[in-house]
């Protein structure tokens, strides 16, 4: 059979319906036969950024192999932004890179460029994939597929990358010859390589539970006996371990509270009694606080990024002992003495972790069956954080008296209102993802997600037609001005397809981010921020339009009725929301402070107040001073 033929069986033997596709000449052949195959389809996107966009999208909502086909050259160098979220995101994706043929392959590395369109993958790619490689050998298709495949989920996720020559595609082969991959036994992430054949990015080989975790789980049980005001920190690494149901056990076994990271958002809806919102660089405050007056915080599915713990890490939960579960090893040992000390690390896959906790204690804290313990040891605790959500709230009651613009926070508020059970949110970046994430309320069987750790502007509307495709579901885009400019393009995608996504726009005439930032840094000396300093936009209603596509404006408060007749149009629909241009993202921590000391000041007295919850930090700050190394 043909050899394109094979890699579009072989996709379908995976699970994978959608490809995503941008035509060229060193990917036609592959393009042609996903065309051929009746079990999977194409989906055209404009952009190869958008492609891998969207094949990082349809990855998170399925669950699936998310998969893109691009040509040589311009088409595989596009494909950067997409492959570093999905790479810095663990996001498991196949991408297939037609390539110049072989006889026109560069034949050493001083020569620049022999064939027209010609471009080193396999050297652009390798930091930021787990395998790249360039087939060589018609025979070693299979094996270089199945392989590819396998190091993508395995151990901790991510992209892989097959480069393949255009002769090679369209060559006739035997499939009875074709080499096979075999895992090695015992090895789920390779450390060096497998084969003959070099691993981009392997990470580390996953340990066995030996008795040195046996014995920390021990001391992960008596730091939670012996603790007062523990904390859990939660993040999207539990949802990629399919470990929810056993980490949400866990908690309610001990009655410990939650805070969840951006990507751990949806893991629980908004109104368990467990979960206490979120925490980091733009708070919220009753969160920080609990991590701030904490004395053992235990992180699971985080990384612990300066998103979460502050630019100025060492004054992270000062008072709190600190226990980190992770996968890679190189998470675990990050940390310098100028960054806060992990005093517990467990090197795992959370899976395993859960498991053996349940089986080293005296009663089960994993699964559907958790038994609680009989005293709840935590419940002042616990009602101290929801004392502080309520006197600090995000969006309080004078937010919905404005008559001009929008307000961000009560924008996500009223389409988190409107908005129903097991609907998919695709964020973008900048001021209306925190607006986001500060705001949004999550309800049973909801998604949110971002590419979190990357962020490019322009991510949520092409990871959105992604998302459409992998599932049957409505998929709400939220996205800013800005960052729409970047793929406006993908509106013409979704239509064509005619993919039920809700098109959101914060629309503040710019890039309100930076203008914060500039006013922190730059006396307010704004450049390259807006319409007065060089951006221009369009009328994106009008521009919706032109793309054949429904669109509405919400202009102010009155008119935020409209979020729902916007959600039940059927097919996309783009509606243009008019959020003040001076509107800050509130409130939201300066370098320097440490995370109980969010902008806008709270006055010295309610701060030492509310830190007062914890003995030890005045002692800690002076300790601080007193050596300021």
């Amino acid at each position: 059979m043909k050899l394109s033929d094979y890699i579009a069986q072989f996709l379908v033997e995976q699970g994978i319906a959608h490809v995503f596709v941008v035509s060229g000449g060193a990917i036609i052949h592959s393009v042609d036969s996903v065309a051929r195959n009746p079990s999977i389809d194409y989906i055209c996107v404009q952009h190869e950024q958008a492609a891998g966009a969207a094949a990082d999208g349809y990855s998170r909502v399925s669950g699936k192999l998310g998969t893109a086909m691009v040509t040589s050259g311009p088409g595989a160098t596009n494909l950067t932004t997409s492959i570093c979220n999905a790479y810095f995101d663990s996001i498991p994706c196949l991408f297939i890179c037609g390539q110049v043929t072989i006889p026109r392959l560069r034949p050493n590395q001083n020569l620049r460029q022999k064939g027209f369109q010609e471009t080193d993958v396999v050297s652009l790619f390798k930091s930021i994939t787990k395998y790249v490689y360039r087939v060589m050998d018609i025979y070693e298709i299979k094996y270089q597929l199945q392989k590819a495949v396998y190091l993508a989920k395995e151990g901790r996720p991510g992209p892989v990358i097959l480069d393949i020559p255009d002769d090679l595609q369209r060559a006739e082969i035997d499939v009875g010859k074709l080499k096979k991959f075999v895992p090695p036994p015992g090895l789920s992430f390779p450390n060096a390589s497998v084969g003959n054949l070099e691993v981009a990015n392997p990470g580390s080989p996953i340990k066995t539970f030996g008795d040195d975790n046996v014995q920390k789980i021990q001391q992960l049980l008596e730091l939670i006996r012996s603790s007062k005001r523990p904390v859990l920190i939660y993040g999207v690494g539990i949802r990629l371990s399919h470990t929810i149901d056993e980490a949400l056990a866990f908690a309610r076994h001990f009655q410990i509270p939650i805070l969840l990271t951006w990507g751990g958002k949806d893991m629980m809806t908004h109104d368990d009694p467990l979960n206490f919102g979120g925490l980091g660089v733009v708070g919220p405050r009753a969160g920080n606080f609990a991590a701030q007056n904490a004395d053992l915080i235990i992180a699971a599915g985080t990384r612990l990024s300066q998103m979460i713990t502050g630019g100025k890490t060492i004054l992270f939960a000062p008072n709190a002992q600190k226990v980190m579960i992770d996968i890679d090893p190189y998470e675990l040992t990050k940390f310098t003495p100028n960054d806060f000390q992990l005093d517990l690390t467990i090197e795992s896959d959370l899976k395993t972790f859960f498991n053996q906790v349940g089986a080293q204690h005296a009663e089960p804290v994993h699964g559907n069956h958790a038994v609680p313990v009989q005293s709840d040891q935590f419940e002042v605790w616990r009602n101290q954080i929801r004392a502080w959500q309520q006197q600090y709230p995000i969006c309080p009651p004078y937010k919905w008296q404005r008559k001009d613009f929008v307000d961000g926070h009560v924008f996500v508020k009223e389409i988190s209102e409107a908005s129903q059970e097991g609907d998919i949110f695709v964020a973008d970046t900048g001021a209306n993802i925190c607006w986001i994430l500060q705001t949004i309320e999550i309800k049973r069987g909801q998604r949110i997600f971002s590419a979190w750790n990357h962020t490019p502007m322009g991510y949520a509307l092409s990871a959105s037609v992604g998302a459409s495709c992998a599932c049957d579901r409505r998929i709400i885009c939220l996205t800013g001005d800005g960052g729409l400019m970047l793929n406006i393009q993908e509106l013409a995608t979704i239509r064509r397809y005619n993919l039920n996504v809700k098109v959101f726009i914060f629309n503040n005439g710019g890039h309100a981010i930076q203008k914060q930032t500039m006013d922190a840094w730059l006396n307010s000396h704004y450049a390259a921020v807006d319409e007065k300093t060089g951006l221009c936009f369009p009328n994106f209603v009008k521009t919706a339009q032109a793309f054949g596509l429904k669109a509405y404006r919400i202009k102010n408060h009155e008119q935020l009725a409209d979020i729902k007749k916007v959600l039940q149009e059927p097919g996309p629909v783009v509606c243009d929301v008019m959020i003040d241009p001076n509107q800050k993202i509130e409130p939201m921590l300066k370098f320097g402070s440490g995370l109980e000391d969010l902008n806008p000041k709270l006055s010295a007295q309610e701060l030492t107040q509310i830190m007062s919850v914890s003995n030890a930090r005045n002692q800690f700050t002076h300790q601080l001073s007193s050596n300021p190394s």
